[in-house]
């Protein structure tokens, strides 16, 4: 359960929500641009109306001829701020994870002891535990709905906030680099518009690079490799970054608990 919980907190952008709100924001940024004339006549023209949250969205120049793509959730992501703030979130949201847990193991103890000696007790301690563990697992599943749903709150704002920021940058890359059309690739194909697209013709790297050293914001720390021990018995040395595998915790059960 707290293993849903924090796959939530690092995977927001799969969600159908996130994705309609990175299309208009993305939208309402070029527009804005265009309208507080922040961009020169040579770049791209932004679109008349915000574009439906169903529609990926497309920078169109007005002099470029070449067409590029970019994924706007992996270079949100792959942001030196987006790290810093997804992993500051992260860690702020360990507490309550914690403590739904507690609450998760709770409900599995009393669960077990239904099992173990639901036999042995009358029928009044054994209707009295079955009420017990009703009221917590409903508990339980309220308290992880209010979680994900205050987490996704807060990772949007966070998506929200550097996308505004990345949209007329993108803007200019495109004018400067003589693209015509830049088409968002989040949404793979058939929910997307793009069936197959080259990796020459796609600029998430250059664009986060260029985002990098607009912000300011530095590169976050990368945990060192343990030195290589010597000797026979060597073992094999773990890639910088990698985490060991956690076993995912136990999601909550239906209501009903076990007879």
């Amino acid at each position: 359960m707290s293993g849903d919980l924090s796959k939530e907190s690092s995977n927001l952008m799969t969600s159908r929500f996130m994705k309609s709100l990175m299309v208009t924001v993305f939208a309402f940024s070029l527009t804005a641009l265009a309208q507080t004339g922040s961009a020169s006549a040579a770049l791209p023209a932004a679109p008349s109306a915000a574009v439906p949250s169903t529609t990926t969205p497309s920078v169109t120049g007005a002099g470029g001829t070449k067409m590029g793509t970019i994924n706007v959730e992996q270079a949100i992501f792959a942001s030196n701020e987006g790290q810093r703030d997804f992993d500051a979130l992260s860690k702020k949201l360990e507490p309550k994870q914690n403590e739904l847990k507690g609450l998760n193991d709770e409900v599995d103890n009393l669960k077990k002891q239904l099992n173990t000696q639901g036999e042995k007790l009358n029928d009044q301690a054994r209707a009295t535990l079955v009420k017990q563990i009703e009221q917590k697992q409903k508990s339980l599943e309220r308290a992880v709905q209010d979680a994900r749903d205050d987490a996704q709150n807060q990772q949007n704002e966070i998506a929200q906030r550097i996308l505004q920021k990345m949209a007329p940058l993108l803007v200019k890359y495109a004018a400067d680099n003589g693209y015509g059309v830049i088409i968002d690739t989040s949404n793979p194909w058939p929910n997307g518009p793009v069936l197959w697209a080259g990796p020459s013709v796609d600029i998430t790297k250059p664009v986060v690079e260029a985002y990098n050293t607009q912000s300011g914001v530095p590169a976050p720390a990368r945990p060192v490799a343990a030195p290589k021990p010597t000797g026979a018995a060597t073992k094999p040395v773990v890639p910088p970054g990698t985490k060991p595998a956690v076993p995912p915790a136990t999601k909550p059960q239906g209501s009903q608990p076990p007879k």
